[in-house]
């Protein structure tokens, strides 16, 4: 594609259900693919691309989202709804032990931009879960990666996790997932995709 020409704009799109890093290059490839998309930058839950809107409409690529199963968000309270799910899962699956270090409440609103209260308000509204129970899922999730990799102790998991003890890990633990860590270590699977944790 011709870079920036007379009617090339720029557009950031905020995009449903990208949660990895996997994520990232599904889209990006996609876009690529139409020959007609620039992408300048790509996050988790947003890419700023340089496209014509003469050749490209933002229906299109919502169209070509879907079929990779994304999707565009267009509405606002979604779009935050969307932010605060990113900014979870980066907390809790890429941000080594900050997790332990950092309370959700600050991070989250620091990262974006609004009391906690607020954030937890709309996002009960948006999804019908609280953004507390959210957050426990998330961890699970993690939990249940960090235990199939068998490298680390129970206490080590807990203490990464920010858990004050492996007693309320493993409470926690067998209240979400049914599961006593040993049993679910020795059944192996069950895990979910972060995506479809509120499904």
């Amino acid at each position: 594609m011709e870079k920036h020409n007379f009617n090339t704009q720029l557009t950031t799109l905020h995009i449903k259900d990208m949660v990895g890093n996997s994520c990232i290059r599904f889209v990006k490839d996609a876009l690529y693919r139409t020959g007609f998309i620039e992408v300048k930058r790509i996050e988790l839950g947003e890419a700023e691309v340089y496209f014509d809107p003469q050749i490209i409409t933002l229906n299109f690529i919502n169209d070509l989202l879907k079929s990779q199963g994304f999707e565009l968000i267009f509405e606002n309270t979604t779009k935050l709804v969307e932010h605060i799910k990113t900014a979870v899962i980066q907390l809790v699956f890429y941000g080594g032990n900050t997790n332990s270090l950092v309370r959700n409440s600050d991070y989250l609103s620091e990262k974006l931009g609004y009391p906690y209260q607020q954030l937890s308000k709309m996002f009960s509204e948006k999804t019908g879960t609280t953004l507390e129970k959210y957050i426990i899922l998330i961890k699970m999730e993690k939990v249940k990666e960090l235990v199939s990799y068998d490298q680390m102790t129970v206490s080590e998991i807990a203490f990464q996790m920010g858990y004050s003890s492996v007693q309320y890990l493993s409470n926690q633990f067998k209240q979400v997932t049914g599961l006593t860590l040993s049993e679910y270590k020795a059944q192996r699977g069950g895990r979910k995709p972060l995506s479809a944790l509120l499904d």
